[in-house]
Parts: structure tokens; sequence; C-alpha cells
């Protein structure tokens, strides 16, 4: 039975420690192929010789073939740096010596530290180096019992996210709508991800779709429907009478697949849209393109209304930076660059017991842009000092894996669309970053099935008691980018839900949207160390807002840590919102250091500047 697709991952990731550096052929190329081999529980000597000798035309002795295992693979290897392509030559030499019961499928040529693979009998011809070995693993189905057809994937880009936009739409047009649809996208969102990235088996979902599917799309709903009910389903649960194809598909767990909707029905335009979203490489996926998909899919209209201004990664720095990912990196410094050794390993446990009770809040979180960065920079820090950890004493009880929980991430958003990719988005990332930590210690930790999640609430945040998504004693920060949405701009819901936060206030009409997330954090935040920060348009500090907004907050004993001033907003969203934007942090707890950073570029790109007082 072929092996679980994490389990290779893993096998190759140490692989990739074991041989990173590799050199000499002579030395080293015999112990890299067997270590290569064993990855597939294969014992190099039951199928392969090394050394094998073959007679070349006109020439009296004998070339020597480093490895052949007879009808399926031909190796050469070099040493480290040597040109490829004349190995690669050298290799197809051999092939005119040898018997055609011999003759192989696969030539694999090799320096030690890049592959090149090319099937003899298709012309398909791939290079990576050793560091991309796990994500390349499909490559070797032939070796695993799962040889894939070769299928042409398309990097991803903003075309995929359109076209994923696309097939919303065409599923909508048909009728097909509302909460179902939602569900479904989300699914199938998170499916194209997994068989890119190592959590199914490779291209798992469109090879079923391309082998068991009509091309008139009329039993693709069956089918579909067959999957998610799989991934809901444990595997010493399911039918015996199975296919193999469904059998290997994973269980996921997490709720994700457990609630039973109604499907939508195909038509073969619909069918290949859906294949084609397929055919895109999702691996590189990132918040951007979640961000992206979310703009492309709902209106103009619907996007002015909900405010939704999509925040870029640059943007999302400027907040967590200054409110607490800067002093965290700065501490981590400090504790790498100690000398003695027992205090440095003590104070490492720390900073890391520190990082894994850190609770976030995004109470207007979209697609969970700020909490998928907030959640990765957090899971990289750790890598950090966990490899600090790995260098010393491992007799301290430091277990090396990753522990910061996707329990600490808490979001308030009132579409279920963006509420439901939020959800995904976080597991996702968690995966990405489980691969980054099997780079730097050989093994990649189980996604599937789902164990743990972030707390997505779709609630409207300005009538709901955020206490009921997270105790403001235990929570940390919060952060965000709520909706903006002028005063002459609110419809009569808004402006109603405004004067509900703001009571008796007086002008308080006149205020932005974004104001009523700044009252209520001040007024959630009371008595504890809670630091918030928010993106807002400037105008909630310029002009007649002031007067309303401020003496509100100051009289609560808020005080402002650091703000960014105004700035061009830029996002990576289509239809890009032009505003002019600051960043305000605050809290209960006044900081000694305050920050103020400014811009001679308003574009924020450029002649950043920051104060200290």
């Amino acid at each position: 039975m072929a092996l679980p697709i994490n389990t290779l991952r893993s096998r190759a990731h140490q692989f990739v420690l074991d041989h990173a550096e590799d050199v000499k052929e002579n030395a080293e190329s015999q112990s890299f192929l067997n270590d290569f081999f064993a990855i597939f529980d294969i014992k190099r000597k039951a199928v392969g010789s090394f050394e094998l000798a073959v007679k070349m035309e006109g020439d009296k002795s004998s070339k020597r073939i480093d490895l052949l295992w007879a009808g399926t693979l031909l190796v050469e290897m070099k040493s480290a740096g040597q040109n490829l392509e004349d190995a690669f030559k050298q290799a197809a030499g051999y092939l005119k010596r040898l018997d055609d019961k011999d003759k192989p499928v696969y030539i694999l040529v090799c320096d030690l530290q890049n592959f090149r693979l090319h099937n003899i009998e298709t012309e398909a011809d791939h290079t990576f180096t050793l560091a991309d070995l796990p994500d390349n693993l499909d490559l070797f189905g032939f070796m695993h019992g799962k040889d894939m057809q070769d299928i042409t994937e398309y990097e991803l880009n903003e075309k995929a996210a359109l076209l994923l936009g696309g097939l919303h739409d065409s599923l909508q047009d048909s009728g097909f709508e509302g909460h179902p649809l939602q569900v479904f996208m989300v699914r199938i969102l998170f499916c194209l991800f997994a068989e890119d990235t190592g959590v199914f088996n490779p291209r798992q979902l469109v090879q079923y779709l391309l082998n068991f599917t009509r091309e008139d799309g009329s039993d693709t709903e069956m089918h579909l429907q067959k999957v998610f009910q799989i991934l809901d389903t444990l595997e010493n649960k399911r039918s015996k009478a199975l296919s193999e194809e469904l059998a290997t598909f994973p269980y996921v767990n997490g709720r994700l697949f457990k609630e039973r909707i109604d499907m939508p029905s195909f038509t073969a335009e619909m069918r290949e849209m859906l294949i084609n979203c397929c055919l895109f490489n999702w691996k590189e996926i990132s918040p951007a393109i979640f961000g992206s998909l979310f703009q492309s899919i709902m209106d103009k209209q619907a996007r002015r209304n909900l405010g939704a201004h999509y925040t870029s990664e640059k943007n999302i720095l400027k907040v967590i930076g200054p409110l607490f990912l800067d002093d965290l990196q700065e501490e981590l410094e400090k504790i790498l660059q100690h000398k003695v050794k027992n205090t440095r390993d003590k104070r490492l446990m720390d900073f890391a017991k520190k990082l894994r009770h850190l609770k976030v809040l995004d109470p207007a979180c979209g697609c969970g842009n700020f909490l998928i960065v907030t959640y990765r920079e957090l899971r990289r820090l750790e890598l950090k000092l966990m490899e600090a950890q790995a260098k010393g004493s491992k007799a301290l009880g430091f277990e090396i894996q990753p522990q910061i929980p996707l329990d600490n991430f808490y979001g308030i958003e009132l579409d279920e669309w963006p509420a439901q990719i939020a959800q995904v988005a976080m597991w996702l990332t968690q995966h990405q970053m489980n691969v980054e930590f099997a780079k730097s210690f050989g093994e990649e930790p189980d996604l599937l099935p789902l164990k743990e999640h972030a707390h997505i609430h779709n609630a409207n945040a300005l009538t709901l008691d955020w206490s009921e998504v997270v105790s403001p004693k235990e929570l940390s920060y919060i952060i965000g980018n709520p909706p903006f949405i002028g005063s002459k701009y609110q419809n009569k819901e808004q402006k109603k839900l405004l004067l509900d936060v703001f009571g008796k206030t007086k002008n308080a009409k006149q205020l932005d949207f974004v104001s009523c997330w700044f009252y209520q954090a001040a007024l959630f935040s009371k008595e504890t160390a809670i630091e918030t920060a928010f993106v807002s348009t400037n105008s909630i500090c310029i002009g007649e807002q002031v007067g309303t907004l401020w003496p509100l907050l100051l009289n609560l004993k808020v005080h402002i840590n650091f703000a960014h001033r105004t700035f061009v907003w830029e996002n990576d969203a289509k239809g890009k919102a032009a505003v002019h934007c600051i960043i305000v942090g605050f809290a209960f707890v006044s900081r000694e250091k305050k920050r103020i950073f400014y811009y001679e570029n308003l574009k924020g790109c450029s002649g950043q500047q920051n104060r200290t007082h």
C-alpha cells in the first residue's frame, strides 16, 4: 500500500537536512541514492544496481551507469555545480546500449543539490533543487504507487482568483446561492490548496474529477457530494466497498465538511471552470490572494456598504510591528546574544511560554488577513527560538514542536462569506508554517485531522458583547482595519448602530463609522493590560471629529502609545481603495517610550520617519 503523503513529506524534509552539505559525487552519491530510495520504503539493492558496466559504440573501455533500476529509472550523478545538461546527454547515450526490457521510463540526473527528472515516454521534464524535493514528491509517483498522469499546472496569479470568482458567479446565476454557495466555495478553496501542498495526495481532487465525472457535467454534483462526505468520515468508519480513489481522501475534521448542504448542478462549462481552477498551483497562496478573491466576488456596491478596504501585508505590519512584534523580535535577539548558557536557555523557555499565551482579537476581521499575518509572524519567532534551543542542551524539557495554537486567535465578521474564508485561511497558514518548521527539523506536523481552529464569529461587532468571544482578562491585543464609512455615506442602519454605540454623546452623528470600534475597544479593555491598534481614516484625528471622539476616549484614561501619521492606503485588491489613513495604538497602560511615524511621501513606501518620545 502506498505510504501516506505526510509520511513521505516528513522523510523528504529529513533527507534534505541530512544531505544539504553533500558536494562530491565519488564520496557521497551512493549513500545519497540509498537514502533517497528509503524515502519511499524501497530498498535500493532490491531494485537497482550501482555502477552497471555498458559498452559504448566506438569505445574500447566500458562506461558505468551510476544506477539502473531496469525498466523504470536510470540515474546519473555528478558533483555539485557540474553541468546537468551534459549529464543528461551522457545518460541518454546509455539508453542505446541497453536491452529493450531494461530501458527505463525515467532518467534522473542530479548534482547532489539539483534534480532533473525526464519522462522518456511523455518527454515531460522537471527541474528543482534539493530543498524543493518535499514539494515535488508527486513526480516520483512511480516509486510510491501513485503514478500521476502528467497535468500542466499554472502559477497562481490574479487570474486564478478571478477564475474562482467566475465559478462562483456561474453557480449563483444558475440559482445556487446564499449560505450553501458560500459553504461550497470555501470547501472547494480548501481542496484546491490541500491537493497542491501535501495535505491531500498530489492533484487528488482534479485527478478524481478528470477520471470519474462526465464531460457534460451531469454527474459532477454527485461526485463532489461523495468527496465531501468522505472528507468528513473517519477512515475506520468508511465503507469497505469504496473505490481506492475515494478511500485515499483523508479525514479532515474541523467541522469544515460536516454540514450537509444542497449541491449545485453543473453544466459542461461549469465543470470545466472547476477543473481549470484546480489546474492552477495554489501552493504559494497568501493572504493577498484571499483578499483579492473576496473582492473579486463582491460587487462594488457591496464593498462600499461594508467599508471593505482590503489591507496589504505591508500595512498590517505597520500595525502589529510597533504594537508588539518589534518588541518581541528585539527581546528574542537580546536573549540569543546572552553569553551565559543556562540563563539563556531559561530565558528562551520563558519567551516561548510568553508567545504561546498571547491572544489576539480582530473585531472586524474580514477574510482574516490581520490574524493570518500575526499568526505567521509569531510562528516564525517561535521557529527561530526553537532553532536556537535545538543547538543547546535538549535535557531541559523543551519540546521541539510548534505550540502556538490557532485557538489563541479570535475574529468577528459581519458577513458570512469572509468569515468562512478567514476560518479556512488560518488552517492553510498553519500548514504553511508547519512546512517551514519541517525545513529546519525534518518533520512536518500533520495538519489533518484538524485539531484546533481560530474562533471566527459571524456576527455584528457593534451589537455583540465581545466578552462572549474572548474574556478581556485573557486577551493580549486588539487589532484590525474596521469599516471606515464617512458620516455622509452611512445608511440608516449604520447610522443607528453608531448612535447606539455612542449614546447621548454630542455631535456623534458626524463621526466616521470606524469610531465605533475605537470606543468599543476602549470600553472592552478598561482595567486590563490589553493594547489596541486600528487603521482608520485620518478624518477622526483632524477637524470637527476630534472634539467629539477623543475627549470621550481620553476621559476613560486611554493613552496613545504610538501612531502613524497620514499615508495613502495601498492594498492588493481589485479596485484599489484610495484613502488617506492613519494608525493609532492605544491602551490603558502608558508606555515609557511613545513612537510616531510620519511620511515625507504620503504613499507610505518611502521617507518613513520614526520618532521616540
